[in-house]
């Protein structure tokens, strides 16, 4: 009798959660309602946000005692690689290489005891870590490894390291032209030197054997589960193809995806030609509604287009591997299909190309939520121009940090001025979505949003912050992360802020990040991660 009697009472009081989390410091990114200290969930959605939601628990309501731990809506990375972040789990992790001689032993390592035949890969090389910062050849590989074909891309993703035995079974020798929007490097008797920047990459990587479906799948479910232990509840899968479609397809039928995706699609050919006959792909695991061009190459490597050639290489404007008309054409198509574009752009010739671009399709202010990825280089000139054609800059705040030690050095004290410039776009009114390129950047949201508060490295290098005046506040930097993310993918409705109708996406941890001490961030962990009320993981 008396359980029927309390179950009564419930239905009149309110209706029962399926869970609740209360004595928690909530951050909800909600403005009418920024704070709360317990929240409620029936099925996947919020049913309440407040002080006490007491009225919501019933007698198979599960209650968790927060003991006073920070939540905060699930994190958003705008722009991910995840069935990259797979396989970087697989293959040779250069990260930490601090000489070429120290890459060269880690192949042929690798290489020992293999097959002649298989590929040596591995990624994240950096030169300018190392001793002389120069850029390295083919003969230190083919000394380590002189059976094998070697493959390394470097830390960026925009050029590649191989030894002389891929670039024979390439073919790629002193006749080799360079193809449009790509570089070989050479020698004074112009041979190649083993180095391939942008789409020079392609002649060596289309000869490495294709990965089977099933291992596509296989990498995206290892990057999924990483995903929900570090707190991301959706990413920006920025450049899928079929196989990677149909990898989240099977593992959303199966109850294995444990984190919300929105893919783009890998540039204009049959994949994008379906889907702008067919339309955009709408759902609550897996959206499909963008695409995603590449107008230039990278920093680092020297790809990025500039209007003006490098500072530390004059005569080299860097290589810009889409035309206006090119990427117009494509804008037009997808804005008459209801498509979003997303286009990388790092230096500043490629972002005017693209603003350009864009301008041409949009007119004026609209609601087609254009992207530019990375917006890294952008003249001062052209930054009221993403507010003026309403353009969302989806930047990685960890590229900053990464890049501070020499960026000065490649575009000098006045163009530096644009780069990675948060705050100049905010004040501009333009949207700031956040994110970390993962695996090009290392795939944790706090050490991005420590990046963002701080412009540090982990040690508090360089004291104050690089360029400290673009510091994002730290309620400015969990927006970009959450609701601005959100809004970057039309799903600012659904996500992003904690608020009752609103999807159950959120993470406990085990420091309050909008209060400590900014090198605590760093050693926050996830205690919780919720997605669509399901616990996805727990520490």
């Amino acid at each position: 009798m008396f359980l029927i009697v309390a179950m009564l009472a419930q239905t009149a009081w309110g209706q029962a959660a399926d869970l609740v989390v209360e004595n928690a410091n909530i951050y909800t990114v909600n403005r009418s309602q920024p704070r709360a200290g317990a929240i409620a969930v029936k099925g996947s959605r919020i049913l309440a946000v407040g002080s006490d939601v007491s009225k919501h628990i019933g007698p198979q309501t599960r209650r968790i005692d927060a003991k006073g731990a920070t939540v905060i809506p699930g994190f958003i990375d705008c722009h991910v690689h995840m069935a990259g972040l797979g396989d970087s789990l697989e293959i040779l992790d250069l990260r930490e290489a601090s000489s070429v001689s120290e890459v060269a032993g880690a192949v042929g390592k690798a290489a020992a005891g293999r097959p002649k035949t298989e590929w040596i890969r591995g990624r994240a090389w950096d030169q300018t870590r190392w001793p002389g910062g120069q850029f390295p050849n083919a003969e230190d590989l083919s000394r380590a490894a002189p059976d094998h074909p070697v493959y390394l891309t470097r830390v960026d993703g925009h050029a590649a390291w191989v030894n002389r035995k891929a670039l024979d079974i390439a073919d790629v020798n002193s006749a080799t032209q360079d193809p449009p929007g790509g570089r070989i490097h050479r020698d004074v008797k112009g041979n190649p030197t083993g180095v391939l920047v942008d789409r020079a990459m392609d002649l060596v990587s289309r000869k490495i054997p294709p990965s089977p479906p099933e291992r596509v799948k296989e990498r995206i479910a290892r990057a999924a589960r990483e995903c929900a232990r570090i707190g991301l509840t959706s990413v920006h899968d920025a450049g899928v193809g079929a196989n990677e479609i149909a990898a989240y397809g099977a593992l959303i039928a199966a109850n294995q995806l444990p984190v919300r995706v929105y893919a783009m699609i890998r540039g204009a050919g049959p994949l994008w030609e379906e889907y702008s006959k067919k339309g955009p792909r709408i759902g609550e695991s897996l959206t499909v509604r963008s695409i995603k061009l590449a107008a230039d190459g990278a920093l680092g490597s020297r790809g990025a287009a500039m209007k003006e050639p490098y500072s530390d290489e004059p005569g080299n404007r860097g290589l810009l591997i889409l035309s206006r008309d090119q990427i117009e054409r494509v804008a037009r198509q997808a804005a008459a299909c209801g498509f979003q574009v997303n286009t990388h752009a790092i230096g500043d010739l490629a972002n005017r190309t693209v603003l350009d671009a864009y301008a041409a399709v949009l007119g004026g202010a609209n609601d087609k939520r254009f992207r530019i990825e990375h917006a890294q280089i952008v003249s001062l000139d052209d930054i009221p121009l993403f507010r003026k054609y309403s353009i969302i800059a989806s930047m990685e705040a960890t590229h900053a940090t990464s890049d501070m030690r020499w960026a000065e050095q490649r575009v000098g004290p006045k163009r530096v001025l644009g780069a990675y410039a948060w705050q100049r776009f905010l004040k501009a009114g333009v949207r700031v979505a956040n994110g970390s390129d993962f695996p090009v950047e290392q795939p944790y949201p706090l050490w991005g949003y420590y990046a963002a508060v701080t412009r540090q490295d982990h040690r508090g290098t360089p004291p104050g912050g690089w360029m400290p005046d673009q510091i994002m506040s730290r309620e400015e930097a969990l927006q970009s992360w959450t609701l601005d993310a959100a809004y970057a993918a039309f799903e600012e409705k659904e996500k992003g802020s904690l608020e009752p109708g609103k999807l159950a996406d959120f993470i406990l941890l085990s420091k309050d990040i909008l209060k400590s001490p900014a090198a605590e961030i760093l050693s926050s962990r996830v205690v919780m991660t919720v997605l669509g009320g399901r616990i996805v993981h727990h520490q």
